[in-house]
This record gives C-alpha cells, structure tokens and sequence, in this order.
C-alpha cells in the first residue's frame, strides 16, 4: 500500500509547481492592478491638491490686490465731508466777494483736493435727472416730479474705483405733476372731441 501512495504524492508535486506558478502570476497580476489603482488613486489626489493650490494663490493674489486697491477707502470718506464743505462754503459765496483773490485761492485748493482724490480713483456719482437706482442713491425725500426720477441731489456720493464708498443723498420725483398733467391733457381731448 505503500507504494501505491508514493506516486500520487510525486504527481502532486510535479503538480503543485505549475499551479503554484499559475496562481503567484494571478497573484501578482492582482497585485500589480490594485497597485495601479492606487497610483491612479494617488495622481487624481494630487492633481486635485496641485489644483486647489492654483486656485488658492489665484485667490489669495486677487485679495491682496483688491485690499491694495481699497485701503485707501476710509481716508477717502474722512476726506469726503471736507470736501463737502469746501464746495458748500464756495457755493455760499456773496458775489461781492467772488472776485477776491483768496476765494480764488480756496477755489484752487478745492479743484487740487478733488483732482488729487479723483487720480486714486474716486468718482462723483451722476444723480440729477437719473433714473433711481439704490445701488447708487439713497432716497432721503419724495417730492413733485417725474416718477422715479431724481429731482434734487442733498449730498453727493462717490465710487471708489467701481465700488459704491457712499451713495449720493436724493429727493425722487412721485409723480404727482406728471399725473396731473395726463389728467389735464385727457380733459382737454375729451372735450374737443365731444361734439358740439
């Protein structure tokens, strides 16, 4: 009996080299695809990080150059009112004294404030006659006039670049006078129409 199991113990072996190397290639393919997964796994994480960053400086970049831009913002509102003033005090002017040489010399001080914030890029905001827009107005009165439209400027405003530092101060029109009119100009037509 012995022998009889002799040989099917040598043809297991014989066998086993064979199926053992079958199995370690299959082994080492597996092996070799799920290491490839994780490298690609790897690339895609690091394109994604590498992409982040781009996107981050990019950002970063735009901040600094938006903070450079407008931090000379609130020495222009404290300038602002100074300004106002200015203007007001040579609006306010009796012509009698509109010809002296130092209201002329105010005057120059005032265009050298304005030309001197306008080359940092302060703007005035047009107001007067134009649609309202509270993006750049700021309504502090209604009064008789075309609806929605500016009729007075209380204040003005500015822009800094193209950003609003303080809206212009407004009366807007109700339209009450134009109303009236319309109803005044149908009266009319409805009597030349009538017959007579």
């Amino acid at each position: 009996m012995m022998t009889q199991q002799e040989p099917e113990e040598e043809q297991t072996t014989k066998v086993d080299p064979e199926v053992a190397e079958k199995e370690d290639i299959e082994t080492l393919k597996q092996a070799l695809a799920e290491e490839k997964q994780k490298a690609e796994s790897y690339l895609a994480n690091w394109q994604r990080a590498q992409a982040d960053f781009i996107n981050y400086r990019r950002r970063s970049e735009q901040e600094k150059e938006e903070i450079g831009k407008f931090a000379s913002s609130v020495l222009m509102l404290s300038l602002l009112p100074i300004l106002d003033d200015l203007e007001r005090a040579l609006t306010s002017i009796p012509s009698n004294l509109a010809k002296l040489s130092w209201v002329d010399g105010v005057r120059l001080i005032e265009r050298k404030l304005q030309a001197s914030l306008e080359a940092q890029g302060l703007s005035p905001i047009k107001a007067l006659g134009e649609p309202f827009d509270p993006k750049f107005h700021e309504a502090a009165m209604h009064g008789k006039g075309k609806e929605g439209i500016v009729i007075a400027e209380l204040q003005k405003g500015y822009k800094l670049h193209d950003r609003v530092i303080r809206p212009a101060m407004v009366v807007v029109g109700e339209g009450e006078a134009e109303e009236k009119k319309e109803i005044e100009q149908e009266n009319s037509n409805q009597e030349d129409s009538a017959p007579a």
